[in-house]
């Protein structure tokens, strides 16, 4: 059964910037996400219910190929998706939409023939240029404004048209009636396009980072594709912190319960990911290789796996892989360039959660097996599945003071990213529970070091301007110079609250963030 969860958040950005084109605001936008997380389907699920006669949609997957083959798929999208309205009986025929188009935009046709003598003569100059002017004469003619999407348009860079973006950009400064929607699944690098190469004044890209689902979507989904299961609340939440809301993931986790009727997770995860025929352990095989291929591949091993096995401080690596600070920033930056790993100031962490497992469990145990027992790696594989779905199951039933007092300890006075700024992670010596007399907060911590005090409130449910009031008056009877204000949340905290502590110099803390820093300690997510 085929699910799709609309992803709202995205789709009404797009179809707000593609109506805005039409009354004269074009901006373009790059959506940029990990492999597999939705981005095209998010697209293509929005052009399924978008209809508006004046405009034009051309959807191209950029691939490595010849610019002639790029230069005629592009010309085919265009001339059929422009006739898609007239009523005709249409082919999917280059001679067939040319000579089709010549009787209502005869402007547009006599450039495409021009382009497409060009190609004939093998001329490679101003071609992409004139290819993307198409869309601007078209409007000339018609009115009609034309959206351009290029899935991984990286692989633009492999048509054979040098200095691509020094050419793209100028043609974003000065068209007004076309816009772009880009996608790319390589983070790391469309970002630094997009900063250096297609930085501009105007006609620069709004990017929309598409992360996987959130705890409601993720649950949404393994409802409706597990509706006919019985399948524990418990064991569901397991799977939302096991894959990180991963759609792709999901997807073939809540597959497996299905073909085995909700039976045995741990059975399911051993066949995907260790059995050599699983299609998650032949993915990260494939993944793998890029590595292996490379001059240091054992240094960026050693750093994966160290990093997937919780010894993920940047210190720590440095120690265990003995190589000085410099060496090691040279790995990271590889790995961060590969969108392997992120970097959270002194730590490191395996973007793909499942990826990170797996090393971990499959690839180093395999690599360090001393006797090629199958039987007994599988034992093994096992009880750390099971190991890891009762740890999980165990954290879950603690309350949230709970958690944070436990993740509180483990603080080593390293520093962390939080939203752009930095926090550094106190070592307490003392660390006591806190209660309020004040409104809806009730509960919380005091955690004290050699030379910080942090005051923490712990609010499950929604935060609003008065608990951020509350707390500050609270945190005015402590005279410590350095004090660190936090409120924690499992819910997103709205802009009010936000902006109310802003000015009270509070930190606040909602579900996510939470789990990122449990993220950085290998502990098991929280799931509401």
């Amino acid at each position: 059964m085929s699910i799709y969860i609309e992803r709202k958040q995205y789709s009404q950005i797009i179809e707000k910037r593609i109506r805005d084109l039409k009354d004269g605001y074009r901006q373009n936008i790059a959506i940029i996400g990990d492999e597999l997380v939705g981005k095209t389907s998010i697209v293509f699920n929005f052009l399924k219910k978008f209809f508006d006669p004046r405009i034009i949609i051309i959807y191209l997957e950029a691939r490595p190929e010849t610019l002639s083959s790029f230069a005629r798929r592009f010309i085919g999208v265009l001339l059929y998706n422009f006739l898609n309205n007239s009523g005709d009986p249409l082919k999917e025929d280059l001679n067939f939409l040319i000579d089709r188009s010549s009787k209502y935009i005869p402007k547009t046709v006599e450039k495409i023939k021009s382009i497409l003598s060009e190609l004939e003569k093998r001329k490679r100059s101003n071609i992409f240029t004139d290819l993307m002017t198409l869309c601007e004469i078209l409007n000339q003619e018609t009115g009609k404004c034309c959206v351009i999407i290029f899935d991984e348009f990286h692989n633009l860079e492999n048509i054979g048209v040098n200095n691509i973006y020094a050419e793209w950009s100028k043609l974003l400064l000065i068209q007004k009636n076309t816009m772009y929607i880009i996608l790319s699944s390589l983070k790391f690098k469309a970002k630094t396009i997009l900063s250096k190469n297609l930085s501009l004044l105007f006609g620069n890209f709004e990017i929309l980072n598409i992360e996987p689902f959130d705890t409601l979507t993720s649950e949404q989904y393994l409802n409706q594709k597990l509706a006919k299961l019985d399948v524990n609340q418990g064991l569901k939440n397991f799977l939302v912190h096991f894959t990180g809301g991963h759609p792709f993931y999901l997807k073939v986790l809540a597959d497996g319960l299905i073909k085995s009727n909700g039976d045995n997770l741990a059975e399911i995860i051993e066949e995907i990911l260790f059995d050599s025929s699983g299609i998650l352990n032949q993915r990260f095989s494939n993944y793998l290789k890029r590595f292996l291929d490379s001059n240091h591949s054992q240094d960026y091993i050693s750093l994966l796996h160290l990093t997937a096995s919780g010894h993920n401080k940047v210190k720590d690596i440095a120690h265990h892989m003995r190589k000085s600070k410099k060496e090691l920033d040279l790995k990271i930056s590889k790995l961060l360039e590969l969108d392997a790993i992120t970097r959270s100031a002194d730590f490191l962490k395996i973007n793909d959660r499942i990826f990170s497992f797996w090393i971990k469990f499959v690839y180093q145990e395999r690599n360090h097996s001393l006797t090629f027992d199958a039987k007994n790696q599988k034992n093994i594989f096992r009880n750390n599945i099971e190991l890891m779905i009762k740890e999980f199951l165990d954290n879950a039933q603690k309350p949230l003071v709970e958690r944070m007092t436990e993740i509180l300890k483990l603080f080593e006075d390293d520093t962390i990213q939080l939203e752009r700024k930095k926090l550094r992670l106190s070592h307490f010596r003392e660390i006591k529970p806190l209660e309020f007399n004040r409104g809806n907060l009730r509960q919380g911590l005091i955690g004290r070091s050699s030379d910080a005090l942090w005051i923490m409130a712990i609010k499950p449910d929604y935060l609003t301007e008065d608990d951020i009031t509350e707390f500050a008056k609270e945190c005015k009877k402590y005279r410590h110079k350095l004090q660190k204000k936090i409120i924690v949340t499992l819910r997103d905290v709205d802009a009010n609250a936000k902006l109310r502590a802003l000015e009270e110099k509070i930190w606040t803390w909602d579900i996510n963030n939470v789990n990122q820093i449990f993220d950085l300690f290998s502990k098991p997510r929280v799931i509401v």
